[in-house]
């Protein structure tokens, strides 16, 4: 008896980009759909600064997640660079989700990204987060504010912190995506270097660890990465801040505060790359690193060029 090979499944590929006012749930929500934390996650604003590819299964599809930066009126150099990011990594996508704080309405950084996407001529999705903290009877007039400003394709109402309603839109980009091979192993979860992402780990545990505006004033380089003979890793970190006040604050008393945000950043690293780490971390002093272009290229970020 002749058996016929079935022919393979066809396959779909195509790129999302989430962006949002900062501290909307973007990178909580790229983790809930990868299935797996990809991306650093903060109770503090514009804690993403560079885009981070996050990859997503569903059935036939694979779906790449851009997890973008906070998009709000800039005021530093870094903060234009963050901007020109998100906007860019949104003028790459197959398609845009916008993801805004159900809790929040229509706010001015709302606003603003919806007159962006006027301006652009792409469509979009609104993803309405946070519903866990909201009353329901409430959604439908924030609905309606977003809805009243730009035809959006679809809205979901999500809570990316419990998974509530992320399954569905999971469903949907799946669908959406365009006919063609997948771009990566089907078992990658990220597209980031393992060393921009092991410094983004600590970056995201200084975050938690540092309070008032220090932690902006800091960014995280790994500087080596070596396999021992016995699996294990050793890397070391320098923790670059603008001033040494901010030097003593970060050190903490006896080396305290550095110790904890070590300690924290080794455990999320032994569990990411699920060897053992030795973490070494340094704290070192560069004067107006947030205005140098070299640094930006570093994080994956470009200044946007000057249009007067």
């Amino acid at each position: 008896m002749m058996t016929v090979d079935k022919e393979p499944p066809e396959t779909k590929c195509g790129f999302v980009a989430l962006i949002g006012a900062p501290n909307a749930g973007k990178s909580t929500l790229v983790n809930q759909l990868v299935g797996q934390k990809v991306a650093i996650v903060t109770h503090k604003v514009q804690t993403t600064r560079a885009r981070l590819r996050g990859i997503a299964l569903q059935g036939n599809s694979q779906i790449v997640l851009v997890d973008t930066p906070g998009i709000f009126e800039p005021a530093r150099l870094l903060d234009r660079a963050m901007v020109a990011a998100a906007w860019e990594g949104a003028g790459d996508a197959d398609q845009v989700v916008l993801v805004a704080d159900a809790r929040q309405a229509l706010n001015e950084d709302n606003e603003r990204i919806i007159k962006g996407l006027k301006e652009s001529g792409r469509d979009a999705t609104l993803v309405l987060n946070k519903i866990d903290l909201v009353k329901r009877e409430g959604l439908l007039d924030v609905t309606r504010a977003f809805t009243d400003q730009f035809p959006f394709k679809e809205v979901f109402f999500v809570s990316a912190q419990t998974g509530d309603g992320v399954e569905d839109l999971k469903d949907h980009l799946a669908v959406s995506m365009p006919d063609g091979p997948w771009l990566y192993p089907e078992d990658q979860i990220a597209d980031l270097p393992q060393r921009m992402l092991a410094a983004e780990v600590t970056r995201e545990k200084a975050f938690l660890r540092l309070h008032q505006e220090l932690p902006y004033a800091s960014t995280v380089e790994t500087e080596s990465w070596t396999v021992k003979k016995d699996g294990s890793v050793r890397i070391e970190q320098v923790i670059f801040v603008e001033r040494e006040s901010q030097r003593k604050i970060v050190l903490g008393k006896a080396g305290q505060t550095i110790k904890a945000i070590g300690a924290a950043a080794r455990k999320e690293l032994e569990k990411m790359l699920n060897v053992r780490v030795h973490l070494f971390l340094f704290v070192k002093v560069r004067e107006k690193w947030g205005q140098d272009p070299e640094r930006f290229r570093q994080m994956g970020l470009e200044l946007p060029l000057d249009k007067s």
